[in-house]
């Protein structure tokens, strides 16, 4: 892959190099980190899948002491035997060496290396391709980003391609499923995802996946937990206050990449019903990779009445977002019952087609119409 700068993400790294000298960046394979990496300005780059590197690291004091003062990156950091150690001594006793690690989510998950570097470092999960990363790779060709996906590899292919997506899912269970998880029962996992991706956006219900996969409920239980904690799929739980119309625990679970739906759902090309259900998962996306948090719910009565995703905030308001490609499909009636149950909070329809935002009264209920940049800027800041 050329390498492109990609403003957002280098402008986020250099943000919490101001705070913290180690900063801890994650993401799902093929997702750009090592680019991303390798285009930090004045950045020295280890790789530590190599022997020589793991060996020339097994000092870490002797390593960091010949990087007076610099800015490396410990590519891989969790093929070292000890990483979070590593991370520990140079935040202690070289602060002035910024340090920026990759690695795997689960590493960084793990209750040992969350408890030794408290407070010593910051992260960075980097998503699959948000808005400003198609402008900087020279695409902002919608159905293009929704179909090949946001693997910066896959992106930038002219059309999918149907083994970049099987290879890239045996390289999840090689590398990532295996090593971290030891899950047996390779065809049934496979099937699994398989049918989560093709079902992605959709309520999860363990019962239904049971039966294909030819396992029990308890194992489509670890499954989702294992897809989960390897970012792959975002568990959305329901936002309630235990009213008796609304549901109140099954979650909803969508895919990490529209690139995969797409393709397990045996799409190459895109009708205007296909693109309304994709343009749902690329603002999931993008609300995700700019808050830097995963913590997004959705609202849903017994009766079918739905809000996309719900942003809850301090002092008991939440947030209501709606996913429109065109503002003319936007139906108030969902978020107006939302408000009878949940009165404080602001209301969006976040539309592709509203160039300039604007508000509009709905009965009781006032909803800002606004396109997906303008929606991250008034939710999220600059993001970074």
């Amino acid at each position: 892959m050329h390498m492109v700068k990609r403003r957002f993400w280098l402008a986020a790294i250099e943000e919490r190099w101001k705070r913290r000298p180690v900063l801890w960046l994650s993401g799902i394979r093929r997702c750009g980190k090592t680019v991303l990496c390798q285009s930090l300005a004045d950045a020295e780059y280890f790789d530590c899948e190599l022997p020589r590197t793991r060996a020339r690291l097994e000092d870490a004091q002797s390593f960091l002491e010949s990087v007076p003062g610099r800015r490396i990156v410990l590519d891989e950091i969790h093929r070292l035997p000890n990483p979070a150690e590593l991370l520990k001594i140079a935040a202690d006793h070289y602060p002035r060496v910024r340090v920026l690690a990759t690695g795997s989510s689960v590493l960084e998950a793990s209750v040992k290396f969350k408890d030794t570097l408290t407070g010593r470092k910051e992260t960075l999960w980097l998503a699959p391709m948000i808005e400003a990363d198609m402008e900087d790779f020279g695409n902002r060709d919608l159905d293009h980003r929704l179909l090949n996906g946001g693997l910066p590899p896959f992106f930038l292919e002219a059309a999918p391609l149907g083994r970049d997506f099987q290879e890239w899912m045996d390289s999840y269970w090689a590398k990532d499923v295996q090593e971290l998880f030891r899950l047996e029962r390779r065809a049934s996992f496979q099937k699994f995802l398989e049918l989560l991706f093709a079902r992605s956006g959709g309520l999860f219900e363990a019962t239904k996946y049971a039966a294909p996969c030819e396992v029990s409920r308890g194992t489509i239980a670890n499954y989702l937990k294992a897809a989960e904690a390897t970012y792959i799929a975002h568990v959305l739980r329901p936002f309630s206050a235990h009213k008796p119309t609304e549901i109140v625990s099954a979650p909803k679970v969508y895919a990490f990449d529209t690139g995969f739906v797409c393709y397990f759902r045996g799409w190459d090309k895109l009708r205007a019903s296909d693109r309304g259900d994709l343009w749902e998962h690329f603002v999931l996306n993008e609300l995700m990779a700019r808050l830097q948090s995963r913590a997004v719910n959705y609202w849903r009565t017994k009766q079918g009445r739905e809000i996309d995703f719900v942003l809850p905030r301090r002092g008991g308001e939440a947030l209501a977002v709606e996913c429109k490609l065109s503002q003319k499909d936007f139906d108030p009636a969902a978020m107006a019952a939302f408000r009878r149950l949940h009165k404080s909070g602001a209301n969006f329809a976040v539309c592709r087609d509203v160039d300039k935002p604007y508000s509009r009264r709905y009965g009781d209920i006032s909803v800002r119409l606004t396109g997906l940049a303008d929606f991250v800027k008034d939710v999220c800041g600059d993001g970074r």
